[in-house]
């Protein structure tokens, strides 16, 4: 759904702290903070990861999956894949 690496990038973007986002979300602050130092994809209850990913949307965040076009306008970042060693 989302990772550690696109929620703190997503606040960054925004200009945003965690305690912002948190109540953005409607989440405590410690819930953002075990959100952000999962491995990977974020790990927590779903109820918790739709709150984060709707308040990101409702920001101004486009989230992409891997591979997904961006449909929408505006200016972003997105991590490239490693080049592949030979």
């Amino acid at each position: 759904m989302i990772t550690a690496a696109q929620m703190r990038a997503a606040r960054a973007l925004l200009g945003i702290d965690q305690k912002t986002l948190a109540e953005l979300a409607g989440l405590s602050v410690p819930t953002i903070q075990r959100m952000e130092a999962s491995a990977g994809n974020v790990r927590g209850v779903v109820d918790s990861l739709t709150k984060v990913v709707a308040a990101l949307e409702r920001a101004g965040i486009e989230l992409l999956g891997e591979g997904a076009p961006s449909t929408a306008g505006g200016r972003g970042v997105r991590l490239k894949a490693p080049p592949t060693q030979h």
